[in-house]
């Protein structure tokens, strides 16, 4: 009686505590390298505190707060961070959108081009900028190049606001396009096919399919990839950073022309060593980027409603 009393006991506590220690792993490494650097972050974010001089800090309180409003440089940043949001989502969105309808047809080595489009995803993002660096190079890049042959003239990407948010959104497009073309072709695949066959026997040809059926029916992955090439904007540091290498390379240009958010706050913190003010950026870009994610699941949800 003993020994079955024991097993009931061990049973019993398998059921009830087995399930929270299968997902323990997941919530101790959350901990250790995600709601502790965060937790940190906020409070280094209220001292000022030198990168080389740890024990030189003393709190400031929300004095880094007051001066991040009232700095012109991040409100530029931000506002670079803007343009290229919309220099980059929208046209992600569309490339995607189009890619993921011809990938959706039924042609010879659909596999093969399905792998391909998220190629550019998966390279090096150092090698992309740089690669891109040298196509969209000042005197002898291949883009001005193929400009002169058309009588276009020759074009300083880097030296301009609208030329060099105009290459370095050619970047993030290129790489990410794929990605999101392989969301949408997995959700175009879940839609039932009597919905095109209903719609063919009434006459619709195929882009008034692709607009009245498939597009709306996209709507959640639609405003879900919005989210992502959101955040990834917010972040964005590899391309600017590395499409003009040199003194300037941690400003965006010599006046600041393409400096994004994220690479202020590397400026901030890794050339002026202002560790408790860069820490107060990357506080308000993670809020920034809550409240932006909040609003599409608040929609995604409004749609799904609807």
């Amino acid at each position: 009686m003993d020994f079955l009393g024991r097993a009931t006991r061990r049973h019993r506590w398998d059921t009830r505590f087995a399930p929270y220690a299968y997902v323990a792993p997941y919530f101790l490494i959350f901990g250790v390298f995600g709601l502790f650097p965060l937790l940190y972050t906020i409070w280094v974010s209220l001292q000022h505190r030198n990168l080389l001089d740890a024990e030189g800090a003393s709190f400031a309180g929300v004095d880094n707060y007051q001066q991040l409003l009232a700095d012109p440089y991040f409100w530029n940043a931000m506002g670079n961070t803007l343009s290229l949001w919309l220099l980059t989502t929208v046209p992600q969105i569309l490339f995607a959108l189009g890619i993921a309808q011809l990938l959706n047809r039924k042609v010879r080595t659909r596999t093969l081009f399905r792998m391909g489009v998220i190629l550019p995803n998966v390279t090096s993002v150092a090698a992309v900028t740089i690669i891109f660096a040298q196509l969209f190079g000042r005197d002898f890049g291949l883009i001005n190049w193929v400009l002169e042959l058309f009588g276009a003239g020759h074009i300083d990407w880097q030296a301009g606001t609208a030329s060099s948010h105009a290459a370095i959104a050619t970047m993030v497009v290129w790489r990410w396009t794929g990605y999101h073309a392989l969301i949408f072709l997995a959700s175009m695949q879940a839609i039932p096919s009597s919905l095109y066959e209903a719609a063919t026997l009434d006459g619709a040809r195929g882009w008034q399919q692709f607009w009245r059926i498939t597009v709306p029916l996209l709507r959640p992955q639609i405003i879900f990839s919005t989210i992502i090439a959101t955040t990834g904007n917010m972040r964005l540091l590899a391309e600017p950073l590395l499409f003009n290498p040199g003194t300037a390379a941690a400003t965006g240009g010599s006046d600041r022309q393409f400096q994004t958010a994220a690479l202020y706050l590397y400026e901030q913190g890794f050339t002026n060593y202002d560790f408790g003010y860069s820490s107060t950026i990357a506080v308000v870009l993670a809020i920034t980027t809550i409240i932006v994610a909040g609003l599409g699941y608040l929609v995604t949800k409004r749609i799904q409603t609807d």
